[in-house]
């Protein structure tokens, strides 16, 4: 499994590659120590220009999963989920999941948009936020405001470090029925039990730095809210514009650049309210779209940047290449 595990990791990496090969501004690599086995561990980013605001996307690390139809299509046959794989180029046993956070610095402020898996996720090769950052030249210290577009654990998992906030000097924005759904004792007892858990321990200890957004609502001066219910009770994304041009952060809209973007319908085992995610897929990628607008999904393949167009019962996905150097 080790081994096979390490096959998987590496073949991402080159995927991930070939997707976007490096042409956005500032595209960096920073090789930082090598773990135990002699592979060398990598501090990636992804930096461009919107406008005025420079737009780092940090990968957080990959993790290998067998079986994309317990995830995926879950209301589809196993068969159309593997036949849609292999169209698509894309082996039809396992599939590599990416988390990508995205700091963005508008100058008056830098504002990180979800914590990756923290500390927790280190012994499985992810948590590399913090590398990320200091590869991309920021220090947890000039965070300014930190962003929560959702609560599961692979959002939440960096926002504190040995016990403490892991951005000193931030204050925090999330959205108040995320919030309210997590904290509430309701949860114990039921599937969201180990969610509120993770919530009282890296999220409510930050409640007295934290302030809430609604559909519209502002972040900071060019960040605004946009709600897309579904994946979770108060799931949000955000759209940034500068200098008249425009992006959206999709967070966990879309969970698979194939599956969940050519196949919006099919219903993904972590979605909460599946026809509610679907519906906020088909309306979220519509407006996309059709305005054709540049968006960064949490985990499309990194360096999770791209543009959509629509397709058959869905979207195509097509990943940025140098219309940010220009």
């Amino acid at each position: 499994m080790a081994l096979q595990l390490k096959r998987r990791t590496l073949f991402a990496a080159g995927a991930g590659a070939l997707a976007a090969p490096g042409l956005l501004a500032g595209a960096a690599s920073a090789q930082e120590t090598t773990d135990k086995d002699g592979m060398g561990k990598n501090a990636d980013f992804r930096t461009l220009k919107l406008g005025s605001f420079r737009v780092s996307v940090i990968s957080d690390g990959t993790r290998a999963a067998d079986n994309p139809h317990e995830i995926f299509g879950t209301n589809q046959p196993a068969e159309s989920v593997s036949k849609l794989l292999e169209q698509n180029f894309l082996p039809t046993s396992s599939f590599v999941n990416g988390f990508s956070p995205v700091l963005v610095d508008t100058g008056p402020e830098v504002v990180l948009f979800d914590t990756g898996l923290g500390e927790g996720g280190r012994e499985a090769g992810t948590g590399k936020l913090a590398e990320g950052l200091k590869a991309a030249g920021y220090a947890p210290e000039q965070v300014t405001v930190v962003v929560i577009t959702h609560m599961h654990g692979d959002h939440i998992g960096g926002l504190m470090e040995g016990g403490k906030p892991a951005f000193a000097n931030a204050r925090y924005v999330t959205g108040q029925v995320e919030y309210d759904f997590w904290k509430d004792g309701a949860r114990v007892g039921t599937p969201a039990e180990t969610g509120h858990k993770a919530v009282l321990a890296k999220v409510v200890p930050l409640a007295e730095k934290m302030t809430f957004v609604a559909d519209g609502g502002e972040v900071v001066p060019g960040i605004s809210a946009m709600a897309a219910f579904g994946h979770s009770p108060g799931h949000m994304i955000y759209r940034l514009e500068s200098d008249g041009k425009a992006m959206i952060l999709t967070a966990d809209t879309a969970n698979h650049y194939v599956l969940s973007l050519q196949r919006p319908d099919w219903e993904v085992r972590f979605d909460m309210d599946k026809p509610a995610a679907s519906a906020s897929r088909k309306k979220v990628f519509d407006m996309i779209a059709t305005d054709r607008l540049p968006f960064i999904g949490y985990h499309m393949p990194f360096p999770s940047v791209g543009f959509v167009e629509s397709q058959d019962q869905g979207y195509r996905f097509v990943p940025a290449s140098y219309q940010f150097d220009i």
